[in-house]
Parts: structure tokens; sequence; C-alpha cells
């Protein structure tokens, strides 16, 4: 809206928008390994002083970063605008973080896959995010790197912890047998690195790298959905041979709509729109949005709600929660969402049509997109509403009557 333009730009507006998400997912996927490593290693924390001296500098710099973009301090760079001097008190977090859960792993008595793909994950996200920090003088050395950051943490090192978190959560739910999810863990993540790390270079043809790595990257980007339907596989599997009752519905629900978001979002939507061919057209516009929001959802912030719902009833000393108001939520923010990737997507092709095959101009364009912008706002409200729904729930969770 011009309203909002005339307070601060669009550029100041993303970099909130992203950066607060980023923020926002990593702090759940922090608190989730936290909460899930004591059950898993059969011991406390090496140190819950450092976890909260992480928790206090990760916060704090995601707070400073946010009000700095307001007053313009930026390092100018997409995705990654947190000023360099922020962007050292965000490694030393994540170094504090990987301390604290490797010493946890090391002095546990028993060892897992679920340990090791957690630490692995952990170590992959903070090692990338380094990549993004230097400027390189030559704009397509310094994309190249960006690209390290932006496409192999969400599809590398956030997959090892999805993975890992998503595992363990599943076998505590079902009581299914661990050799059996370990089974599917090793294929899953081996298959996602493997797509993962090469798919990076669909991006590579765009910043002037030889051509053979539009078709290098686009066909491995092809093969990443299939780790990802392994995935929903592997969950259904684990639905029809468990061996424990499902004592909160809700909690399952939020693991199937996690494989399944997962796997249409990231999955799906990431091959239609990376494949060579369509990429040459669409790249940059809404069909990258549309992309974006529901693999950001389907992926992790599902995720992160799996996690929440799992851990506090637990932490509240509640064994079956009433989940009324929370099916309401998690409805109301998949539907909203649907509906936000696909109007996106309208506007995407549009945008495509109108400035790459008939060459009109980006404001011609803009005009023509401006209702499914307002249809995205109104569905943008509606889904606002379940998130505030779902917070509610869970900072009020109650016993289910019996």
């Amino acid at each position: 809206p011009q309203g909002l333009v005339d307070i601060f730009s669009f550029a100041t507006a993303r970099a909130i928008h992203t950066n607060t998400l980023v923020a926002w997912m990593l702090l759940g996927f922090m608190g989730g390994a936290y909460f899930i490593l004591p059950l898993e290693c059969k011991r406390e924390l090496f140190s819950v002083k450092i976890a909260y001296l992480q928790l206090v500098i990760f916060a704090g710099t995601a707070v400073t970063a946010v009000v700095g973009f307001l007053f313009g301090w930026t390092q100018g760079k997409p995705l990654l605008e947190i000023p360099v001097p922020l962007d050292f008190l965000i490694v030393a977090a994540a170094l504090l973080f990987v301390f604290n859960v490797g010493m946890t792993i090391i002095k546990a008595k028993e060892r897992s896959v679920i340990q090791w793909m957690l630490l692995a994950g952990v170590t992959f996200l903070s090692v990338l995010y380094l990549f993004g920090m230097p400027f390189h003088k030559d704009l397509n050395a310094d994309y190249y790197y960006w690209w390290w950051v932006i496409h192999l943490w969400v599809e590398g090192a956030w997959e090892l912890i999805t993975a890992a978190i998503a595992a363990f959560i599943i076998i505590e739910v079902t009581g299914v047998e661990r050799k059996v999810v370990e089974k599917w863990l090793y294929v899953e993540t081996g298959l996602f690195l493997f797509t993962g790390l090469v798919g990076t270079g669909h991006h590579y043809y765009w910043i002037g790298s030889p051509n053979y790595w539009l078709w290098w990257g686009g066909i491995f980007s092809a093969l990443e959905p299939l780790p990802i339907a392994l995935m929903v596989l592997d969950t259904w599997m684990h639905i029809r041979e468990r061996k424990n009752p499902i004592v909160n519905p809700l909690l399952w629900t939020y693991i199937m709509g996690l494989a399944l978001f997962h796997f249409l979002g990231a999955g799906v939507f990431g091959f239609i729109h990376t494949l060579p061919p369509v990429n040459y057209y669409t790249n940059g516009s809404q069909i990258t949005v549309s992309h974006g929001h529901l693999a950001f959802f389907g992926a992790y912030a599902l995720l992160n709600l799996v996690v929440f719902y799992f851990a506090m009833p637990q932490l509240k000393g509640i064994e079956k929660f009433d989940d009324r108001l929370g099916v309401w939520g998690f409805w109301t923010m998949v539907t909203a969402m649907i509906f936000i990737g696909l109007i996106f997507g309208v506007a995407g092709v549009l945008q495509t049509y109108l400035e790459r095959i008939l060459d009109l101009g980006y404001r011609t364009a803009q005009i023509n997109m401006r209702f499914w912008f307002r249809a995205v706002l109104f569905f943008g409200v509606i889904f606002l509403s379940g998130v505030l729904m779902t917070v509610y729930h869970l900072f009020t969770l109650k016993k289910a009557a019996d």
C-alpha cells in the first residue's frame, strides 16, 4: 500500500519481513534442539547458562537489526541485509549453539543417528553463514557465495535439522521402532544433500557462470522432491506401524501437514519453477514469491509448530489437551497460505507474460497485478487471525475434558 511505502521503502519492508521470519525459524530450531536433546541423549544439556547467553545474543541482535533497517542501517545484500558488525554477533551465538549441542552429544551415554544428524545440521548452518559475510568486488563472485547461504541453508542445513527433529518426535509420538525411522533418515538426508548441493547450480546461470550449470542445477533440482516424497511415504508408514495411540490428534495433524506441505510447497512448486526452460522466463517473478511462501511455511514454520505442540503440553504437565481452538488455527493458517501461494502464482504468470513475453514495462505489469496483491492482503489478514488463534491456544493449553 502506498501509505506504507510513504513511511519506509519496499526494500526496508522486505528486509524486516524476511529477516524476522528467518530469526523466528532459527530460534525455533534452537529451542527444539535444546528440548529434544536431553530426551534423546538421556542427560541434561551441557550448559543451560550457555543456552541462555546464546538466546540473549541472538534475539538481541535480531531486534537490533530490524530496528536498524528502519534507519537505513543495512549491508545492502538482499535477504542478508544484517550489517557486518551484527553478523559477528550472529556467528558468536551460532558457535555457542554448536558447542553446547556438540558437548551434550559427546557426553551422552548412548549415540544415535538423530544426534549426529542434528549436530551436522547446526554445524553446516553455522559454517555456511560465514560465506555471506564478506564483500567481493566482482558482483558475480559475490552472488556466487550469496547462494551458498540462501540456497544451501534452506535446501541443505535446514533440511538436516528438520529431518532430525521430525524423526525424534515421530518416534516419541508413534512408538515406531527406532531402526525403521533411522533407516529412512539415512536415505532422506543423503538425497537432500545429494540433490540440494548440486541443485544450487540452477541459480548460477543468472550470475555469469558457464551454461552447463543451468542444466546440472535444473536436473538435480528436479530430483529434490524425491527425498521429500520419501518423507511423506515414511510418515504414512509410521501411521500404519505405530504402536502407541495418538493421544493428541492435533500434533499428528501438524506432523502430516509438515510432510505434505513440504512436498507440495518446496518439492512440487520448486520442481516446476526451477526447470531450466521455465526458470528462464519466471526467475525473479512473483512465481518465486509463491514458491518461497509455500516452501517456508510448509517446511519450516510447520516444523516449529510441531515442536511447540510437542513441548508445551509436557512443560505444562498435560498429557491430553483440548485442541478445538488449535484445530481452527491450523486450518485457518493452512487454507490462507494455500490461497496466498496460488494468488502469488497467478500474479507471477501474468507478470511473466506481460514483462517477458509481450515485453511491456514494469509499471504496466504492476498496474495489472494490483487486484492480485489486494487479494493476497485479504488472505494475509485471514492468515494472521489463524496465527493469533494458534499463539493464544499454545499459551493457554488446558486439559481435555474426560
